[in-house]
Order: structure tokens, then C-alpha cells, then sequence
């Protein structure tokens, strides 16, 4: 027995049973991985004040690339039902994780306006202005 847990890829983690393990570069494994990828975001986001959010718009941009690809290979046939379902699964999940963002930027401009505020305040006491010293 190993002393090191295995770890377990996040794909096949919350796979439903229902749907198997695709090829690592099929469409379908592409759409899991940012299916993933999108849930870890969200779910990283609403709870973790440290979570990493450049790494995983590299990740996100990682797997755009990739589904480009697939996405080229494949413009020539129509979507099967299984992809349709699973880009509208993953639509909605983006849809989610973008409100998610936008309630985090918006709690960042609002801090950043009450430090901006702080500190106009605090140089507008007299201390430091311009008629104190006269015009140059």
C-alpha cells in the first residue's frame, strides 16, 4: 500500500455514471474538462478569499484552445444530440460562473472605492494641500 493518496482527476470525479470515459481529446472529454474547470471557478470563488483566479483563466484558456480544435475538426458534421446536451449543460454552468465573476468584481470596485475614498479623505484634511504651501 502506498504511503501517497492517488489523486483523482476532477473529471472523472463527478462524471455521472451514465456517461464514460471519453478519449482525452474527444469533444466530449474537452466539454467535461471545462464543465470542471468551470465548477472548480465557481465553486473557488464564492469560497475562497485566496483562490487562484489567473491560473484558472489559464486552465479555462487551455481548454477554449482545445475545444477550438475539436471544434474545427468536426465543423464539417452536424452536433450529435449527446454534444448539444452537453454544450448546453455547459452553458449554463458559464452562465452561472459569470454572474459569480461579476458579484466578485463588484465587491472588488466596491472595496477599492472605500480605500479611494479613504485616502482622498485623509489628503484633504489640510495637511498636505496646495494652499497650505502657496502656488509655484
Amino acid at each position: 500500500m502506498s504511503q501517497f493518496p492517488v489523486p483523482v482527476e476532477p473529471a472523472q470525479a463527478t462524471r455521472p455514471p451514465e456517461m464514460p470515459l471519453q478519449h482525452p481529446g474527444s469533444l466530449a472529454s474537452i466539454i467535461r474538462r471545462i464543465e470542471d474547470a468551470i465548477d472548480l471557478e465557481t465553486a473557488g470563488i464564492r469560497e475562497n478569499l485566496e483562490f487562484d483566479i489567473a491560473a484558472s483563466n489559464a486552465r479555462k484558456s487551455r481548454y477554449l484552445y482545445e475545444l477550438n480544435k475539436a471544434a474545427g475538426a468536426l465543423s464539417q458534421r452536424p452536433v450529435g444530440e449527446e454534444h448539444r446536451e452537453s454544450l448546453q449543460r455547459l452553458r449554463a454552468k458559464l452562465e452561472i460562473n459569470e454572474r459569480v465573476i461579476l458579484a466578485h468584481l463588484g465587491a472588488v470596485k466596491e472595496v477599492a472605492d472605500l480605500l479611494q475614498g479613504a485616502i482622498q479623505r485623509a489628503e484633504a484634511d489640510g495637511t498636505y494641500s496646495a494652499s497650505e504651501f502657496g502656488r509655484f
